[in-house]
């Protein structure tokens, strides 16, 4: 039987008043990803061209994949329970080998890349059919079909993984096209048919946390680079005020999410009885935006903090003001979903973003970063003031 399924059951114990909790096996699972945020910012800066940039994201969307479908399987499983924690403990392996492939995915390393990637998702997967086969049915059977799908992706994960690099992409794309298809799908699958979000059963305060923790980690990334840029350059009042910018631009980001819409859309997660819903669309699918315009803008503090005189050339253009707003559309998506309506203010800073993108070729990338740091501050204050002229704001 304990082959078949696990005896124990390792399912979280809902209700407690630590049962959303996120343990702390599960923040150390979470530095693998500090890592694969960090290559993916590289792998951009080192080619910002439109294929550079095509290959990023279909990177990120893998490693954001990854670390979703975990968050999703620690929302049901307790983390504290030692076969879920060593669970855990071989993903992180597997996921340090996806990372420091990263940067040759599309050369030498695409093998690699795909087989590490596959296991930690088949791997995941099964893990859970096993926990659950004699403990929770709907869950079970939704694993199930889970497992068919990533199978099924697998094949052309590893067959891209085989191909010669040119043509790589192709297959990889229609893997990625698969997984992400599959939650919005309900998983559909011959004879099992499929799973709706009621099913899922969703500790909505766990996943609203785990998400956030996510968007903590790629806001640290962009710190840490802009760190250790500063810190081997010959500090002058220049680079001073580069290095400045650059954090600014990472305060106001992490406001905008953190000082209103993180805890509406958690009380809203928390209280919905559906939140199986609001996972999908809210956390699975939107917060990758938000993630990837982290990444963007971390790529334009580099390249500002590099050489912050002089007119900006159209890569600094393009990361600077397409990262901030790429930022600004997923926090608009992330709120206008759960609140029913997009909040003005990031409308508005998206109207600024386009002015500037007309007049920002005559800017210096000094310039420039400040001025989209000052747009992020618009917003940010914007949203705030609105929040508290709110009749029902407590």
């Amino acid at each position: 039987m304990a082959l078949s399924g696990a005896i124990r059951n390792y399912a979280r114990i809902r209700g407690g008043s630590d049962s959303a909790k996120v343990d702390f096996v599960e923040l150390f699972f979470d530095l693998v990803f500090v890592f694969a945020v960090t290559q993916i910012s590289h792998f951009l800066l080192h080619d910002l061209s439109l294929k550079g940039l095509g290959e990023s994201a279909l990177l990120l969307a893998a490693v954001w994949w990854v670390w979703v479908y975990t968050a999703w399987a620690t929302n049901w499983l307790d983390p504290t329970t030692p076969p879920v924690r060593m669970m855990l403990f071989v993903l992180m392996l597997a996921g340090l080998v996806l990372s420091t492939s990263i940067p040759t995915a599309f050369a030498g390393r695409g093998l690699v890349f795909a087989l590490a990637f596959s296991t930690m998702q088949l791997g995941r997967s099964l893990f859970v059919v096993w926990a659950m086969r004699h403990h929770n049915r709907s869950n079970y059977l939704n694993f199930v079909r889970i497992s068919s799908w990533l199978g099924v992706s697998a094949v052309f994960w590893i067959s891209g993984g085989l191909a010669d690099p040119e043509n790589r992409v192709f297959f990889w794309l229609v893997a990625l096209l698969i997984e992400l298809a599959g939650p919005a799908l309900g998983f559909r699958t011959p004879g099992l048919g499929a799973s709706s979000t009621a099913d899922w059963d969703v500790n909505g305060d766990h996943m609203a946390e785990r998400a956030a923790l996510f968007i903590i980690i790629a806001l640290g990334e962009s710190i840490l680079v802009s760190g250790a840029t500063f810190a081997e350059q010959e500090w002058t009042f220049i680079s001073f005020s580069a290095f400045l910018t650059t954090f600014v631009a990472s305060v106001a980001m992490w406001l905008i999410y953190f000082n209103v819409g993180q805890l509406r859309a958690h009380h809203k997660i928390a209280s919905t009885d559906d939140p199986g819903r609001i996972a999908r669309v809210a956390y699975t699918y939107i917060h990758v935006l938000l993630v990837a315009g982290i990444i963007v803008v971390a790529v334009s503090d580099e390249l500002v903090l590099a050489h912050p005189l002089g007119h900006s050339a159209p890569s600094v253009l393009w990361t600077s003001i397409g990262g901030t707003a790429l930022y600004l559309i997923g926090n608009l998506l992330f709120k206008g979903y759960v609140e029913g309506r997009p909040p003005l203010s990031h409308m508005v800073g998206l109207v600024l973003c386009a002015v500037l993108a007309f007049a920002g070729g005559a800017l210096s990338p000094l310039v420039l970063g400040a001025a989209t740091s000052l747009i992020l501050i618009v917003v940010t204050v914007w949203e705030y003031a609105g929040r508290i002229r709110e009749p029902s704001h407590h």
